[in-house]
């Protein structure tokens, strides 16, 4: 291996023309670059300078030997440049589900992102068992999902508080049979529970209306082109509750529990305790 302290010594010599000049140059007297020298030209078995009084130039091989010494001194310094940098800040990878207060929550969020700038924050939003499963790979840190109450630990929890939703203007959907449901894809709790609950009652249904996102929901509710299963948090004027004189049937249970990965460090702790005081403050008022 070449080393570095004798090739800089070489470079040095190359550029001032003169063992004196390096010398200052590198911090080292006349005597020990020379030395240095004729130990670079030992180990390589070549003579690199061309020695005439107080001035040297170089040979073929030197000037071979040139580029790569500049490179690889090059490649020295940045290796020791990344090495000395500070490390990257910790990844907080957060889950959240669609249809949860997006809004305010993502303000939330974004307030915690500011306050750790020791800490980068990534967010995904996803059905809820597309969160479970990317925490239970290790991909999440932190997460809030929709599950059957009680269903595991959790760092906290809190009731949903599910009612079926129609339009305000229109009343078809909800006399039709089959009843056209607005849902999300499949896989989310909201159109799990929906099916069950008609299915118990003996009612048909089809699915006349299937998004990813809360928006385009309540727009295809509020539009009439169907009805659907929702925590009463997310209605709005353009949408009606119905009941049992409807002929819609109570339906199980669900809650909203933020789970948090085993080994989670300190800023995904603390984000769970954030978003744990949010929620405990946004349920109870739109309950």
């Amino acid at each position: 291996m070449l080393d570095l302290d004798l090739l800089r010594s070489f470079v040095s010599v190359a550029d001032t023309g003169g063992f004196t000049r390096a010398g200052e140059r590198v911090h080292r007297t006349q005597s020990t670059v020379s030395q240095q020298i004729k130990r670079l030209e030992d180990d390589l078995g070549r003579q690199l300078f061309l020695r005439d009084g107080r001035t040297v130039q170089l040979t073929e091989e030197g000037e071979r030997l040139l580029g790569y010494a500049r490179r690889i001194l090059e490649l020295a310094g940045e290796a020791r440049a990344a090495l000395a940098s500070d490390p990257p800040p910790p990844v907080v990878r957060l889950g959240i589900p669609d249809d949860f207060s997006i809004t305010p929550l993502t303000e939330t969020v974004a307030a915690f992102a500011r306050s750790r700038p020791d800490c980068r924050l990534e967010v995904r939003c996803g059905l809820s068992v597309q969160l479970t499963a990317a925490l239970e790979r290790g991909e999440l840190d932190v997460a809030l999902i929709k599950r059957k109450p009680g269903a595991g630990t959790a760092f906290a929890a809190w009731p949903e508080h599910l009612v079926w939703i129609a339009s305000r203007l229109h009343d078809a959907p909800a006399t039709l049979d089959p009843v056209p449901l607005v849902a999300f894809p499949q896989g989310c709790i909201y159109r799990d529970r929906m099916i069950r609950a008609l299915e118990a009652a003996g009612r048909r249904w089809t699915v006349a209306y299937e998004s990813p996102n809360l928006l385009g929901i309540q727009a295809a509710i509020a539009g009439g082109l169907g009805v659907a299963l929702l925590d009463r948090r997310v209605l709005t004027s353009d949408h009606r509750v119905l009941d049992g004189r409807d002929g819609f049937p109570p339906v199980e249970p669900a809650e909203l529990a933020l789970m948090i990965a085993p080994g989670a460090g300190q800023p995904a702790m603390r984000l769970a305790e954030t978003l744990a005081g949010f929620c405990g403050s946004a349920i109870p008022a739109a309950a």
